[in-house]
């Protein structure tokens, strides 16, 4: 019996050794036994998307809707991780954190991509695309092409091109009917020099500031009233601190939606496929929807709340478009002949007063 059981140990003993020799050797050649909880963490591509506006945005809900279409396209290979109402960076910081490659993709306004190119400014003249037509023509055609082009010097990919809406003007001082009516007007605009000029041909003083500051100071007095777009007054509550609201639909508001260029290099040929068909699907969704949200958001504003609105007739806007003509021949050199001349053919096509 004392035999047998040393037997016993003794072969144990061996298949114990035998275990632990061929476990350390595996680990040696690099291998790593098999977990199935693990398996594809390692080739997952994550991309943080950071922005500044709400969720309940044209912007934000296009953000989520291609991160939804990334997963599924990818199945979840790739992970599109959206950061809202700018909880990583503001809109003055999002460029450097996108150049530096802390975040791999961001949706300014394109207001804002004037300092990388002046050619951007073409899309901040007032009245440039009279219509939604205009607006989805010239974003999806030439001119967007070229403004997109411009972008990659600067280690930026550009992708495409959103659209939120028209802006309109909200004050504290009276309606804004004439352009006479914004003299003495402190208004808050995005910073762009095309913007502060428009402004200051009709007596306001035009303050760019960061987009998350303006309900404080609209708030405290310290500012009489914006422009924005209706999706923008609803979803920050402006209407909640101004007493009127202009439907001059005077400027447009869009985003680039915008990637870092080493980010975007080094990603495979599928993997750039996949994002790519992704964004052209919210795009066309965007542009379908964005309007329509910008719509029943002014309704809204109108049912539940004290505002009064007041909507230019195709003469009054007429007489604004007039006295804001300066302004494109002083940016004429900036822009470039040919993209103006672009953005001159687009409005008579379309011109509707």
């Amino acid at each position: 019996m004392k035999a047998f059981t040393g037997i016993v140990v003794l072969l144990l003993t061996g298949l114990a050794a035998s275990i632990w020799i061929g476990f350390h050797t595996k680990l040696s050649e690099g291998t790593v036994p098999y977990d199935d909880d693990q398996e594809g963490i390692n080739e997952q591509v994550v991309i943080k998307f950071s922005h500044v506006v709400a969720e309940n945005t044209p912007k934000g809900l296009a953000a989520q809707r291609f991160a939804n279409r990334v997963d599924e396209r990818s199945d979840g290979r790739i992970k599109v991780e959206v950061i809202p109402n700018g909880g990583l960076y503001s809109d003055q910081e999002e460029f450097e954190a996108l150049q530096r490659g802390d975040i791999q993709m961001i949706a300014p306004a394109t207001t804002k991509l004037s300092s990388f190119s002046s050619k951007w400014q073409v899309l901040d003249l007032p009245y440039a695309m009279p219509t939604r037509e205009s607006i989805i023509e010239a974003l999806n055609g030439e001119i967007g092409e070229i403004l997109l082009q411009k972008l990659e010097k600067s280690n930026m990919k550009g992708l495409t091109l959103w659209i939120n809406g028209f802006k309109q003007v909200t004050t504290n001082n009276g309606p804004i009917i004439q352009p006479a009516d914004l003299n003495g007007q402190a208004l808050r605009i995005m910073p762009s020099s095309v913007l502060k000029k428009q402004f200051e041909l009709v007596g306001a003083k035009a303050i760019g500031l960061d987009f998350n500051d303006t309900y404080r100071l609209l708030e405290s007095g310290e500012l009489n009233g914006e422009e924005n777009t209706i999706s923008n007054i609803y979803s920050k509550k402006f209407f909640e601190v101004q007493s009127d609201l202009t439907i001059s639909d005077h400027g447009f508001l869009g985003y680039a939606v915008i990637m870092n260029k080493d980010f975007w290099d080094h990603l495979t040929a599928d993997q750039q496929k996949i994002i790519s068909e992704a964004l052209d699907e919210t795009t066309r969704w965007n542009q379908t929807h964005s309007f329509a949200m910008n719509d029943e958001q002014l309704s809204i504003i109108q049912r539940n709340s004290s505002i009064s609105i007041h909507r230019l007739t195709d003469k009054e806007k007429k007489e604004w478009a007039k006295a804001w003509e300066p302004v494109y021949l002083d940016f004429k050199e900036e822009i470039g002949e040919e993209l103006l001349n672009k953005i001159l053919e687009l409005q008579e096509k379309y011109r509707k007063f």
